[in-house]
């Protein structure tokens, strides 16, 4: 089965964008950083985010990325959904952080259980048709709206969203133009996506 091994951020600055994923959320291995000054606009057509087991560890995930140097784009808050909010990390990747949980079950830690990405695609069938003829396993599906694959073992989990949808999800305007700055690294790459988002053959973390 298809699996993304990690996801490569291009950034302006990689020792302040490694700074700020161990400050606020420790991120390790899922996450590499790539200097890149190319061009990009707006809305870059995906989100990331980290599913956690209860509110008290969304807020401190949450506080943990703005004392770092995020932007809040939603305050946590309640909703039918759960409990969650959205910020924007300071190279521009959108974080939403975010549990089904209704209440807590424990002290407060910034746990997460799941990191997913969310490509916002213009036509979710398509692109879930063109992933799956990939190696990836569709785990749901609610026809043109969304579709979340398997993710296993794997360190990150992949859906698809309607991109007008993923970025009012977000709070922010579905405009955008140039570089998505990201590369997914799985185990069925190379290859560039309909929606021209880049997988690359996942390499092994090289020693120091």
């Amino acid at each position: 089965m298809t699996s993304i091994e990690y996801l490569t951020l291009d950034v302006a600055d990689t020792a302040a964008a490694h700074d700020f994923y161990t400050d606020a959320f420790g991120l390790a291995g899922q996450v590499r950083l790539r200097e890149s000054q190319e061009a990009t606009t707006g809305f870059r057509g995906f989100t990331l985010s980290l599913t956690a087991a209860q509110p008290s560890d969304v807020n401190a995930l949450v506080d943990a990325a703005l004392a770092a140097g995020a932007a809040p784009l939603k305050p946590v808050t309640k909703s039918l959904w759960g409990y969650g909010g959205v910020v924007r990390a300071p190279d521009g990747a959108i974080w939403k952080v975010a549990t089904s949980a209704k209440k807590d079950t424990g002290p407060a830690t910034r746990r997460f259980d799941q990191l997913v990405l969310l490509l916002g695609v213009a036509d979710v069938a398509a692109s879930k048709q063109f992933y799956v003829a990939h190696g990836l396993t569709v785990a749901k599906s609610f026809g043109r709206m969304y579709v979340e694959f398997a993710g296993g073992s794997s360190p990150v989990k992949l859906g698809l969203y309607r991109h007008r949808a993923l970025a009012k999800d977000a709070g922010v305007s579905p405009e955008g133009t140039g570089s998505h700055r990201l590369a997914i690294g799985g185990t069925a790459g190379p290859f560039t996506d309909p929606d021209g988002f880049a997988w690359q053959a996942a390499s092994p973390v090289l020693a120091s």
